[in-house]
């Protein structure tokens, strides 16, 4: 047996101890040695690498690149790759925790590289690989008449250009799964809708139709946008398609005790915000949807990928899995040419060797958001305003921007002032409607920042927008927004479902949360475990949610989170305003100059 000394290498290396090497990265390397020891140190540094590496988001340790581009791979700084062991790529193929059917680790050697997998990310990676081969082997019906159906659908365009969203209802006519990417507003949700009307026209019995979201803010965003699309379409073809969005884990029965996925009994599957589907939640869903069903995904493949591992939605967007059946929708219907935040995500988006000039250049265009102030009306804006502004102040103490914080939420807190108790009155309790209104009013104005800690982290900007707004002397009080961080299956609540602290319709303080009728529910404060306040939340935490006016926060200081898709994911949070605050411009141009590479095989 291996002596104690010998157990632990990774653990006893004084230089391990100053690397971002994680207690679980070090302690599944010693527990592989323990129950195989082997004589090459090189083999434990090789198991931690692969699971550190899981823990960034990426689906396995990608050799080839470990080999050239170290630093970049692994995000750490040349001092500390520089002490990694020489020929480290080459020891993989001596690994003895690579060898059967049921060993931990996965070594993949192919034309397109060199890759080390845990066992639970090759299996799921190769689960998603088969599904899609069988639903692209199984022959699907099409209507003769596609065409024709297609042309009653969709007015050939006056510019004579290509009309994506026909494209992209052909391509999901005619097959088991089709992948629709494309940013805000070009029409992802209406497309949807004209290709549910299409399939339901073409089938000759109900078909059984499912739509659900990563999270219960995306649902409830693809419900109202369904519902809203519906409303163009015939009364027949409204009373055949569902409104009703769900949660990923709610349509999967996924919970803490789950070990099995059951099949659905479904048609037609769609999959809203799937930009935020990590690799393991995407294999349970590939099989729990029937291949003879249609699954369909929207997302934009642009954004943040997800928290957990994986970059399942864009490696499918720009691989060859599925390359015939991904369409593209380009046009924006939100942001036009002139539209400064259209800019902006085109910008920040662009392919280019250096976008930092134009980038500069839209931000030396944007004016300053607080000297705009007088001169707005409403939170909708004038269509002579900027939609773009900027704010350079170098604290989040700055009373100026308290102004600025007050005036985001001003028709919120004009509808909160009632039910707040004063010196003179009590506070007025909320009925369910007035409820609604707050949720929705709330929503007008958020937040957004790069980072957690630091001065202009969320932690700091909730304690100081609490201060600005003059709220928060208490652990619970009228007003008081929170976000859900864990599911809690036993209240229904999802992580990122939000919710106001208001006096209820007794008077007591209860927490509303939006229901799925367009109404709200209450939760007594005491029951809520896992939640936090969330005037301010990470730009990661605002995926699937948009609102009126943004307040994107740029740390002043360099992070490794903020990079290109952060921003453009955090821009694109906005319907109608954008206000940029960049204390350090020369971080802002880092941030967008950094792209979010992720490791795995789908893209091959």
């Amino acid at each position: 047996m291996p002596t104690p000394n010998t157990l632990s290498p990774l653990l006893q290396s004084s230089w391990a101890q100053t690397t971002p090497l994680t207690g679980l990265d070090k302690s599944l390397a010693n527990l592989l040695h323990s129950k195989q020891p082997s004589d090459d140190p090189r083999h434990l540094w090789l198991a931690a690498l692969t699971s550190h590496q899981w823990g960034r988001g990426h689906a396995c340790l990608d050799l080839s690149t470990l080999q050239t581009q170290a630093s970049a791979l692994l995000g750490w700084s040349d001092e500390q790759t520089a002490a990694l062991p020489a020929d480290l790529h080459q020891a993989a193929s001596t690994l003895p925790w690579t060898q059967g059917d049921s060993s931990p680790l996965v070594l993949n050697q192919d034309k397109d590289g060199t890759r080390l997998y845990l066992r639970r990310a090759w299996t799921a990676e190769q689960n998603i690989r088969h599904n899609i081969a069988q639903r692209l082997a199984l022959p699907c019906d099409v209507p003769a008449d596609l065409q024709q159906r297609l042309d009653a659908l969709f007015t050939p365009a006056s510019d004579g250009e290509p009309d994506m969203q026909r494209l992209a209802c052909e391509v999901a006519a005619q097959n088991r799964i089709t992948l629709i990417t494309g940013g805000p507003g070009t029409g992802k949700t209406t497309t949807v809708v004209k290709l549910l009307s299409l399939l339901v026209g073409t089938s000759s019995s109900e078909l059984q139709i499912h739509l659900a979201a990563p999270t219960g803010k995306a649902a409830a965003r693809l419900t109202e946008s369904i519902s809203n699309a519906l409303t163009k379409m015939p009364a027949d073809v409204q009373a055949r398609i569902p409104t009703q969005a769900q949660t990923l884990h709610r349509l999967l029965q996924t919970n803490s005790k789950a070990t099995q996925v059951h099949q659905l009994a479904t048609d037609v599957v769609v999959v809203d915000e799937a930009s935020m589907i990590d690799l393991e939640m995407m294999a349970r869903l590939l099989q729990a949807v029937p291949p003879t069903a249609r699954l369909i995904l929207l997302g934009d493949k642009d954004q943040l990928a997800s928290v957990e591992a994986g970059a399942v939605m864009s490696q499918l967007c720009t691989g060859s899995l599925l390359k015939a059946q991904t369409v593209t929708l380009i046009h924006s219907h939100r942001f036009d040419a002139k539209s400064g935040i259209g800019q902006w995500a085109r910008t920040v988006n662009a392919d280019v060797a250096d976008n930092t000039p134009a980038l500069k250049a839209l931000w030396n265009a944007a004016p300053d958001w607080l000297a705009t102030l007088p001169l707005q009306q409403s939170i909708e804006g004038d269509a002579t305003e900027p939609d773009v502004t900027r704010l350079q102040l170098t604290s989040a103490s700055d009373p100026k921007l308290a102004v600025g914080l007050r005036y985001g939420w001003r028709n919120w807190l004009a509808l909160l002032d009632a039910h707040r108790p004063s010196k003179t009155a009590p506070a007025a309790p909320c009925s369910n409607a007035q409820a609604v209104a707050l949720l929705k009013a709330f929503t007008e104005f958020c937040v957004l920042c790069a980072v957690r800690e630091g001065p202009l982290g969320v932690v700091q900007l909730n304690a100081q927008v609490e201060h600005a707004l003059g709220l928060g002397q208490s652990a619970w009080y009228a007003g008081r927004p929170v976000m859900v961080t864990r599911n809690d299956y036993a209240l229904e609540l999802m992580n990122g479902d939000i919710g106001l602290c208001l006096p209820g319709p007794d008077g007591v303080l209860r927490v509303a949360f939006p229901a799925v009728d367009g109404g709200v529910r209450w939760v007594m404060p005491s029951r809520l475990d896992s939640v936090e306040t969330v005037f301010a939340m990470t730009v990661h935490k605002s995926q699937g949610s948009e609102f009126t006016h943004v307040l994107l926060v740029i740390p002043a200081l360099e992070s490794p989170v903020l990079t290109r898709e952060l921003v453009y994911t955090g821009l694109t949070r906005a319907r109608q305003r954008l206000t940029l605050w960049a204390p350090q411009l020369g971080v802002l141009w880092n941030g967008c100059a950094r792209r979010v590479l992720r490791s795995g095989g789908l893209g091959d």
